[in-house]
């Protein structure tokens, strides 16, 4: 009798081969978590950067500074909740990665001074939201100072091109996590005040007016190295409609347009309106949806990563 592995002919049945997965899960909610950390970190920065700092002015009431030191306090909340988050995430891959590379945690941390400095910035970031969050204003400017050189530490070792795509991230968390941060914490605790009406839309005016600057740069920043990030990554132009990473691209530059499309909605047309408290909700619920595309651009990014780049033909 034949053995079944020397039968031969046309109705033999092979096992197939194992393949890997295209997207190996859980890595975009991995990704997605990352970027949350990011958005809320960066944005309680921007929003102190943009607004905070200068309001309120020397001529307000008791009730107006008591609403802003609400403000700041919830501001810089959210602004732990994404360092925490990060440190979290940090910490989680780290026993994997000294395995693989036969080390202690210890051992990892003290032989890369990257991510030593990585790890005192968060440190810093946190700690710095914490005591902001106590409302110690000292806090502030530690954090704020964390979170932006963390991205941009690897210009201290001459590696320019590891922060592009940290660089990418922290502009848009400038935008659109000061966004979010404005829209959430700013515009909503302003709104609900027991301010009159008029002192509500005036100061509400004067918070897009603060934002609006620190929005055109960052979203300038985001567009320039974007394009540098999906170039490097592309690596040739026919990978934007032949490959998956491609397809997700394409996917994820569109839901970008409208974001930026909504964006300058809200700059050139709602702006200019504000004044009144009605024209404030009028802004607030177009800003709110940006945030949801912003959402949607996440989720895909978060899947976008995920993918393997495309490599160059014959390679």
């Amino acid at each position: 009798m034949t053995a079944p592995s020397e039968i031969s002919g046309p109705f033999v049945q092979y096992a197939p081969m194992p393949t890997e997965p295209l997207i190996p899960w859980p890595k975009p909610f991995f990704e997605l978590a990352n970027f949350i950390a990011s958005f809320l970190a960066a944005g309680a920065a921007g929003f102190w950067i943009a607004v905070l700092r200068r309001m309120p002015g020397p001529t307000a009431g008791a009730d107006e500074r008591r609403m802003f030191g609400t403000i700041r306090a919830r501001a810089a909340t959210l602004g732990l909740v994404g360092a925490m988050i990060g440190i979290v995430l940090v910490a989680s891959e780290l026993p994997a990665t000294a395995a693989r590379q036969h080390l202690t945690v210890p051992g990892l941390v003290a032989g890369n001074p990257m991510l030593a400095i990585q790890i005192v910035l968060m440190i810093a970031a946190t700690l710095g939201y914490t005591f902001a969050a106590l409302g110690r204003a000292a806090g502030w400017p530690i954090a704020v100072a964390a979170v932006i050189a963390n991205p941009l530490r690897a210009v201290a070792f001459g590696e320019w091109l590891r922060i592009v795509n940290p660089t990418h991230k922290l502009a848009a968390g400038l935008w659109i996590g000061t966004l979010f941060i404005l829209v959430a914490v700013g515009l909503g605790t302003v709104l609900r005040s027991g301010l009159s009406s008029e002192r509500r839309g005036a100061l509400a005016a004067e918070m897009v007016y603060a934002f609006s600057p620190l929005a055109l740069v960052a979203s300038g920043v985001l567009a320039l190295f974007g394009v540098i990030t999906a170039w490097r990554h592309l690596k040739y132009v026919a990978a934007l409609w032949t490959t998956p990473y491609g397809y997700a691209l394409i996917v994820k530059l569109i839901v970008v347009a409208g974001v930026v499309a909504l964006g300058a909605w809200n700059w050139r047309r709602q702006k200019p309106r504000l004044g009144s408290e009605g024209a404030v909700f009028a802004l607030r619920r177009s800003a709110s949806a940006e945030l949801t595309l912003a959402a949607v651009v996440l989720l895909i990014t978060a899947i976008l990563v995920s993918l393997p780049t495309p490599k160059l033909p014959g390679s």
